[in-house]
C-alpha cells in the first residue's frame, strides 16, 4: 500500500430514516458513536438516493450511474458488477459482510470474500437461499424470528410489524453484522489497502430490537408527525392503492394500518429507533476493532443508508414514495487529514456523489461516464451548492403495482414527482411546505413552476443518454 490509498470502511444501514442520530439534530435519539464521526467530519444536511426501494438505491450508489441507465428499476433486478471491481484492480483487499442486495445474492461484484447477510424476513425473492445468518442459526439449533412465526401472533395485524428480538441477543441480525466484521478484522493479517463493505440489515422491518434496547424507548415522548386528510386528499390514486395493498399484504411482518392509533405508532416508532440505537453500538465495536488492528490510522470511513421509510408519515408504510423521509439519509464521512472536522454542508447531492472522490483517494479508475458528481469541492468550500437537482427513480414491481414509472426531481425549494403515461402527478413547495402535505400539481398559479421542472427531467434524460451511449458494460 501507498500512503495515497487509505483503507475504507463503508458502513450502510438498510432503511435507516435521517432523522434517526441524535448528532444531526435529532436529540430525542441515542447515537453517541455516530455522533463521534460527525464531530470528527463532515455530514450532509441533503444527500438524496437515486431509487425509491433497496435495489434501485444500492445499485446507483455502487455504480455511479442512474437506475435508468442501469436499467435496475426494482428489487430482483439482475445485478452484477460494481466499482468494488475498480478498488479490487487498484490493489484492495475486498471484504463485504452483511447486505449487498445484489442479485444474484451470493454476485462477487468485485469482493474477494463475501460473508452475505441478506433480508431479516425473506419471502419473495432469493426465499430459499440460506445466508450467513441463516446457517448460524441453524447451527446454533435457533429458529430464526420472521413472518412465519409472528403470524401466529394474536395481535399480529396490529403490530405494523413491531417486535421484540426474543433469542439471544447476539443472534440478531444486526449483532451477528458486527460480530463477524470484528471476527475478520481481528483474525485476518491485516490488508494493505482494505475496503471493508459493512451492511447492517436494520433498521429494515421486521422493527425488532432487543428487549434492554426498546426499553431506552417505549416511555420516551418521540416526534411523530400527524397525517392530515388534505395530504391524502392531495395524494395521486397509486399511492391509495399502495397504502390498501400494504393493508391486505404483510410485507416484511409489516401489516399496514390506514388509520392507525397514536399508540401503535408509538410502539413502531420506539422499536425502530431503538434498532438504529442497537446498529449505534454495533458500529462502536467495529470501530474498536479496526482501531487495535491499526486501520484506523489512514482511514475513511463512510456511513449511510440505502434510503429511508415512511414509517405512518404521509400515510404510508416503508418506502416506494418520493417522501423525503424515503430519499433524504444520512451521509457521514470521518477521513481525518482529508476531510474537515465538524463540518456541515447543505449542499444537495446524490448519494453516489461520494464516489468518485472515494476512488481518487484509493487510487482508483474511474467507470467511463459516471454520473456521480464528485462531493470534493465541499472540502475547500463548506458553502459549495452542490447540484441543482437530484433524481430518483422507481419501476413497476409488486408492491408498487399501480405505477409503471415514477420519476423524482428536487431542487433546493422545489420537487415534482412524475408519473409515466400519466396527467397526474406531485409537486411541492418545499419552503414553505417542508411537511410536504399541499400537493400544487394541478394548482394553475404553479403551472410554470411544474413546467421548468418538467423541462429539468427531460434535459437530465437526455444528457444521462449523452454522456452514457458508448459506455459498454453489463451492470446486470
Amino acid at each position: 500500500m501507498t500512503s495515497k490509498q487509505p483503507h475504507i470502511i463503508f458502513i450502510i444501514t438498510d432503511q435507516q430514516r435521517y432523522d434517526t442520530i441524535a448528532g444531526l439534530g435529532f436529540p430525542h435519539m441515542e447515537t453517541p458513536h455516530l455522533d463521534r464521526l460527525i464531530k470528527e467530519g463532515t455530514h450532509f444536511t441533503q444527500c438524496h438516493v437515486a431509487g425509491a426501494s433497496c435495489v434501485p438505491a444500492r445499485s446507483s450508489l455502487f455504480t455511479g450511474y442512474y437506475a435508468h441507465t442501469t436499467g435496475i428499476l426494482k428489487n430482483a433486478d439482475t445485478w452484477r458488477h460494481t466499482w468494488v471491481e475498480n478498488l479490487a484492480q487498484a490493489g484492495y483487499t475486498c471484504i463485504n459482510v452483511g447486505k449487498m442486495h445484489t442479485w444474484p445474492l451470493d454476485t462477487p461484484a468485485g469482493y474477494h470474500q463475501r460473508y452475505v447477510v441478506e433480508n431479516k424476513d425473506r419471502f419473495l425473492e432469493g426465499r430459499f437461499f440460506f445466508d450467513d445468518w441463516d446457517r448460524s442459526l441453524a447451527a446454533r439449533g435457533l429458529v430464526k424470528q420472521q413472518r412465519v412465526q409472528y403470524r401466529k401472533f394474536p395481535d399480529y395485524r396490529e403490530r405494523m410489524g413491531a417486535f421484540e428480538w426474543l433469542l439471544p441477543s447476539d443472534a440478531h441480525s444486526d449483532n451477528f453484522v458486527a460480530d463477524r466484521a470484528c471476527w475478520w478484522v481481528d483474525t485476518a493479517p491485516k490488508a494493505e489497502p482494505l475496503f471493508l463493505q459493512i451492511g447492517f440489515p436494520g433498521p429494515h422491518p421486521p422493527y425488532d430490537p432487543t428487549p434492554e434496547y426498546l426499553s431506552r424507548y417505549m416511555d420516551k415522548q418521540l416526534p411523530i408527525a400527524k397525517v392530515t386528510e388534505a395530504d391524502l386528499a392531495g395524494q395521486p390514486e397509486p399511492f391509495h392503492v399502495l397504502r390498501e395493498h400494504n393493508v391486505e399484504i404483510d410485507h416484511d411482518s409489516v401489516v399496514h394500518q390506514l388509520e392507525p392509533s397514536d399508540e401503535h405508532r408509538h410502539r413502531q416508532r420506539a422499536h425502530y429507533l431503538a434498532n438504529v440505537t442497537m446498529i449505534d453500538d454495533a458500529v462502536g465495536k467495529v470501530l474498536e476493532s479496526l482501531e487495535k488492528k491499526g486501520y484506523l490510522d489512514d482511514c475513511i470511513i463512510v456511513f449511510t443508508s440505502d434510503h429511508g421509510d415512511c414509517l405512518g408519515d404521509h400515510g404510508h408504510s416503508q418506502k416506494w414514495t418520493m417522501y423525503e423521509q424515503v430519499t433524504k439519509v444520512p451521509m457521514i464521512l470521518w477521513a481525518p487529514g482529508k476531510v474537515p472536522a465538524a463540518q456541515k454542508s447543505d449542499a444537495l447531492i446524490q448519494a453516489m456523489d461520494i464516489v468518485p472522490w472515494l476512488l481518487t483517494q484509493a487510487r482508483a479508475n474511474l467507470p467511463e461516464g459516471m454520473e456521480a458528481v464528485s462531493i470534493e469541492p465541499v472540502f475547500k468550500n463548506p458553502n459549495w451548492p452542490g447540484r441543482e437537482a437530484v433524481f430518483c427513480e422507481q419501476g413497476r414491481d409488486n408492491i408498487l403495482t399501480d405505477v409503471e414509472f415514477m420519476t423524482m426531481v428536487r431542487t433546493k425549494r422545489w420537487k415534482l414527482v412524475h408519473f409515466l403515461n400519466e396527467n397526474f402527478g406531485q409537486l411541492f413547495d418545499l419552503e414553505n411546505d417542508p411537511e410536504e402535505a399541499n400537493n400544487l400539481w394541478s394548482s394553475t398559479t404553479h403551472g410554470a413552476v411544474r413546467q421548468e421542472l418538467m423541462d429539468k427531467l427531460l434535459l437530465w434524460r437526455m444528457q444521462s443518454q449523452i454522456r452514457t451511449h458508448n459506455v459498454f458494460r453489463e451492470h446486470r
